[in-house]
């Protein structure tokens, strides 16, 4: 998987958080423990639930920082989409600008202006390697659209 240094230092710094967390969740294990029968102790259940869900995310988060390929766009040429790059598109058939930012992974933030595209999306496959005033076509259930890279942002 191709990420951005920015990517990897959201990943990291969530991993962070995660770790950190665990003393948090313990400590709510250990409080519920105190209140006494454990077979109904919804406080308990609960922060049990909540350690296993944050070690599960600590494993992916690991195993995605572990194959994670950052990639170094310094030596790109500027015209070039690639990774970590934000493109204007113009639908052609009805004219409307777009932007779209090509991410390794969507940090699933909704973003009014921009929409996060992964190179393994229709759209993020089709924007790979491609310039300005070249025009991409994307097969969607509703049939093809086609767009015009207008500008590259970095």
């Amino acid at each position: 998987m191709y990420i951005t240094r920015e990517d990897k230092e959201r990943l990291e710094a969530e991993l962070k958080e995660r770790v950190s967390a665990r003393k948090q969740i313990s400590a709510r294990i250990e409080a519920a423990r105190e209140l006494g029968d454990l077979k109904e102790n919804a406080e308990y259940h609960a922060a049990r639930e909540d350690q296993g869900l944050n070690e599960r995310k600590i494993r992916e988060l690991e195993e995605r920082l572990k194959t994670a390929v950052v990639t170094d766009t310094s030596d790109l040429p500027d015209d070039l989409v690639f990774l970590g790059a934000t493109v204007r598109l113009r639908n052609l058939k009805n004219g409307r600008e777009e932007l779209c930012r090509l991410v390794g992974e969507a940090t699933g933030v909704a973003d009014a202006e921009i929409l996060e595209v992964t190179p393994g999306s229709p759209l993020g496959e089709a924007l790979i390697k491609t310039r300005v005033g070249d025009t991409i076509r994307i097969s969607t259930r509703r049939g093809e659209k086609r767009f015009e890279i207008v500008e590259i942002l970095t």
